[in-house]
């Protein structure tokens, strides 16, 4: 696995930093690839983001996580829906073009806020991405279960995978388990016993954090090899 460091354009006069994670070997074309998005009280060097980046590397599949530009600034507090969007849709367009590859399905992950906004994207057929990953959804606020982030989940038309932590402050499980009974696209969920919203286990059960991480990465590699086939070509 190789780590490369990028500047992706998402304005003419603003960038932001970005690390592909590459499969070692000379192989240019791939059935998948994955763009990973950060949540709101972290950035693209978040432990779970770059562990699931680089595992996802390992196994043959390019994967590329970013920064938003309130991180790449150094501030706290998450910029506005639009700006989201258009580093979502910035990060999508130089994915697809401005790199050395060819990746024939896209796949969309995110962090809690880094997820939400990609999925609210493709609800609104604005990322067209062909499916989507969830490391923690945020169902809804913490501590407050009747705000739920559930409408444009329903509009959904690709293929998603959902990871959730039972001790999850901001995605009660039996909440999200009846509102993934009305998605129309298919729709798988991993339960992380134990696990809250960053997937942190408690030191008693005895389970390394490196373990999760790896049941992560592993369960999304099949399920990507399922619905989309993971195995890498070369380039004509």
């Amino acid at each position: 696995m190789d780590r490369r460091r990028l500047t992706v354009p998402v304005l003419p006069d603003e960038s932001v930093s970005a690390v592909l994670a590459m499969p070692s070997g000379k192989i240019k074309q791939f059935d998948t690839g994955v763009i990973a998005a950060h949540g709101a009280g972290n950035d693209m060097e978040n432990e779970l983001l770059v562990a699931f980046t680089d595992g996802l590397a390992d196994a043959g599949i390019p994967a590329l996580r970013f920064n938003f530009p309130y991180k790449e600034k150094g501030l706290k507090a998450p910029d506005k829906q639009k700006k989201l969007e258009d580093t979502w849709s910035a990060v999508y367009r130089y994915f697809r073009e401005d790199l050395s590859l060819t990746v024939n399905h896209i796949i969309a992950a995110g962090k809690s806020m880094g997820g939400r906004v990609a999925s609210q994207m493709v609800a609104e057929k604005k990322l067209p991405v062909e499916g989507l990953i969830f490391l923690g959804y945020p169902l809804h606020p913490a501590g407050d279960q009747s705000k739920l982030r559930d409408t444009h989940l329903y509009s959904l038309s690709v293929p998603s995978l959902f990871f959730a932590g039972t001790r999850d402050s901001l995605c009660n499980l039996e909440i999200l388990q009846t509102v993934l009974k009305k998605l129309s696209a298919p729709w798988k969920l991993d339960i992380i016993e134990g696990g809250d919203h960053s997937f942190h286990l408690p030191k008693s059960m005895g389970i390394s954090q490196s373990d999760v991480y790896d049941r992560i990465v592993q369960t999304s590699n099949k399920w990507l090899a399922m619905n989309f086939g993971n195995e890498k070509r070369k380039s004509v």
